[in-house]
C-alpha cells in the first residue's frame, strides 16, 4: 500500500512526503531506493488546502472555496529514517531520491523486528493490533529505564506488566513502594515478599543517622558529641550489652552521662535537643533484631518496602541505606573470582515517586545514591526503573542515565521539555505526540529496542491497587448498604424473640 511520495530536499535522517491518503503517526513505512529497503516512522502530519490559505479573511469568500475546493486538500508528512531493514537497521549513506513512493511496513519485516533474543512482552503496536511489542530485558536490567506519565495516564499498569514480565525470569525485582500499591498485588509469573521499613542501626553509618537527627553540616563540635555517642551506643549493641531497645534514646543516655561529667555543656545539650525531638519521629525505624535487609530479598519475587506509613525523611534514609549497602556488596563481589558471586547480588530496583526521591532541586540522602547506581550499577547487576508522574522535578543528572523510556501521556511543555533534554533518541516530532496518547499508550525509546515505537501497553492480568478509587459509587450505594444492615439487624432480633 502506497503511503504517500517523497518531495523536496531530502537527508540521511528524515524525508517530507504528500500523500492522498490519511495515514497515521506512528506507522512504520519502507521506501525502497539505491539497492536498499530503508525503514521510517510517519512522525508529523498536517493537512492543508493551498485555495484555503490562512491570509483570506473574507467568511464568505471561504465559504465558496471550500464548497468547489475540496479537491485542492493535500496531506503532508514527515518520516524519520530508522534503518535499512536488510542491513541491521544501519542508516543509510545516501539520502532518499525525491518522487520515491513510501510504502506501509509489511507486518512480517515488523514482526522480526520485535522478535528478540529475551523477551518482555509490553503491549501491541498502537496501529497494528496484530503486531506484538517485545523488547530486549538485558538492556532494560542493565542500562535502566524510566518510566514516565501524567497522573491517570497508565504509569502503574505499566509497572504491573513490566515487573510480571521479569519475574517471568526469575529476577528479584525490588519496589520501593511508596503508597503501597504492590503490598497486596498479585503477579501471574511471581509472589509478593513484603519487607517492613526497619533498620538495624547495626548496618547504618553516622552519616545516615546524622541525616535523621539534623545536625548540620557546619556544626563541628556537635558532630564531634554525636559521632562519640553514635560509636559507643554501636559498641554496646554489638556487644550485646545495651539495656536501651531505642537506638536514639542510648545515644539520648550516652550523651546526658556525659552532660553530667562535662558540666552541662551547652553543645552537648543542643545533641541531646536533636536527637529527643526525633525520637518519636524516628524510633519504630530502628529494629536491633533485624536483619541485613538485602538478605530478605527473595529470588522471582516481587520484593516490596512498603513506605505508605513513613514520611518522605524516613523513606530517602531508608532508600539511601538500601541502595548503599547494595553497591557495597556488589562491589566487594566483583573483586572475587567468581562471576556468579556478583549475579548472584543483581537486583533490580524500582523507584516509585523518583521525584521525591530523587528531586531536581534539592539534595537528599537518597538522591546521592540514586545517581550513584544510575552511573555505576550497570557495571555491579544493580538496575533502576525510576517512576515519575512529574518528570520535570526528576534530578536530570539520574534521569540522563536512563538509557530506555516509556513515555506514556505528557501534556505539562516544562515536562516535555526536561524529559527531551534527558534523553538523545526523542525528537520534537515525538515529543508533539505525547499530549494526544490515550490512556495506556506509551512510545518507547532507548537500547530495549531497534526503533522508537508507539505501543499499546497490555492490560495487567493480575490484581494490583494502582486504579483510582470509585468514590461516587460507594456513597451512592451507601444508604442502600445501611438499609441492607438494619434489616439484617431486624432479622436478627426476630429470631431471637423480640417483637417491635
Amino acid at each position: 500500500m502506497v503511503v504517500g511520495i517523497c518531495i523536496g530536499e531530502t537527508n540521511l535522517s528524515e524525508v517530507t512526503f504528500i500523500s492522498n491518503k490519511m495515514p497515521q503517526v506512528g506507522q512504520y513505512v519502507t521506501i525502497e531506493y539505491d539497492g536498499k529497503k530503508v525503514l521510517g516512522m510517519v512522525e508529523n502530519l498536517v493537512r492543508g488546502n493551498d485555495a484555503l490559505n490562512v491570509d483570506i479573511n473574507d467568511f464568505k469568500a471561504i465559504q465558496k472555496i471550500s464548497r468547489i475546493g475540496v479537491e485542492d486538500n493535500y496531506i503532508r508528512g514527515k518520516v524519520k529514517i530508522l534503518g535499512d531493514v536488510n542491513d541491521n537497521l544501519k542508516l543509510p549513506r545516501t539520502p532518499v531520491l525525491p518522487g520515491t513512493e513510501i510504502q506501509l511496513a509489511d507486518a512480517e519485516i515488523l514482526k522480526k523486528i520485535f522478535s528478540v533474543n529475551n523477551p518482555i512482552r509490553l503491549g501491541t503496536l498502537v496501529n497494528q493490533s496484530d503486531v506484538e511489542v517485545n523488547v530486549e530485558a538485558n538492556p532494560i536490567l542493565s542500562r535502566h529505564l524510566a518510566i514516565l506519565a501524567m497522573t491517570g495516564a497508565g504509569k502503574s499498569n505499566t509497572v504491573s506488566v513490566l515487573i510480571d514480565q521479569l519475574l517471568g525470569y526469575n529476577v528479584p525485582v525490588f519496589v520501593f513502594d511508596m503508597h503501597g500499591e504492590y503490598k497486596g498485588a498479585e503477579f501471574p509469573n511471581g509472589n509478593v515478599n513484603v519487607i517492613e521499613p526497619k533498620i538495624n542501626p547495626i548496618y547504618m553509618t553516622s552519616l545516615e543517622i546524622k541525616k535523621i537527627v539534623n545536625i548540620p553540616a557546619n556544626a563541628y563540635l556537635q558532630e564531634r558529641f554525636f559521632r562519640k555517642a553514635f560509636k559507643q551506643a554501636r559498641k554496646q549493641v554489638e556487644d550485646g550489652t545495651a539495656h536501651e531497645h531505642n537506638f536514639l534514646q542510648l545515644m539520648y543516655d550516652i550523651l546526658e552521662m556525659e552532660s553530667l561529667e562535662e558540666g552541662s555543656d551547652k553543645r552537648i545539650i543542643d545533641v541531646m535537643n536533636k536527637i529527643d525531638d526525633s525520637m518519636d519521629k524516628y524510633s519504630n525505624l530502628f529494629d536491633h533484631n533485624a536483619g541485613n535487609i538485602l538478605t530478605g530479598i527473595k529470588r522471582a519475587h516481587v520484593n516490596v518496602l512498603d513506605l505508605s506509613q513513613v514520611d518522605e525523611s524516613v523513606a530517602s534514609v531508608l532508600v539511601s541505606h538500601i541502595l548503599r549497602n547494595s553497591l557495597k556488596r556488589s562491589r566487594e563481589a566483583a573483586h572475587s573470582a567468581n562471576k556468579e558471586e556478583l549475579l548472584e547480588n543483581s537486583v533490580y530496583y524500582i523507584l516509585e515517586e523518583a521525584h521525591i526521591l530523587a528531586p531536581q532541586k534539592r539534595d537528599s540522602a537518597s538522591k546521592h545514591w540514586i545517581q550513584r547506581i544510575a552511573r555505576e550499577g550497570r557495571k555491579f547487576g544493580l538496575g533502576l526503573c525510576l517512576v515519575s508522574q512529574s518528570p520535570k522535578t526528576v534530578d536530570h543528572d539520574a534521569l540522563s542515565q536512563m538509557n530506555n523510556m516509556i513515555i506514556l501521556r505528557l501534556v505539562e511543555p516544562e515536562d516535555q521539555r526536561h524529559v527531551q533534554s534527558a534523553s538523545e533518541s526523542l525528537s520534537q516530532d515525538l515529543v508533539n505526540q505525547l499530549p494526544s496518547l490515550n490512556v495506556g499508550e506509551a512510545i518507547l525509546l532507548g537500547l530495549m529496542t531497534k526503533v522508537p515505537t508507539l505501543v499499546k501497553i497490555d492490560k495487567f492480568q493480575g490484581r494490583s491497587h494502582g486504579d483510582d478509587m470509585d468514590i461516587v459509587s460507594y456513597f451512592k450505594d451507601s444508604v442502600k448498604r445501611e438499609a441492607e444492615e438494619i434489616e439484617r439487624q431486624e432479622e436478627e432480633l426476630t429470631d431471637m424473640g423480640y417483637d417491635y
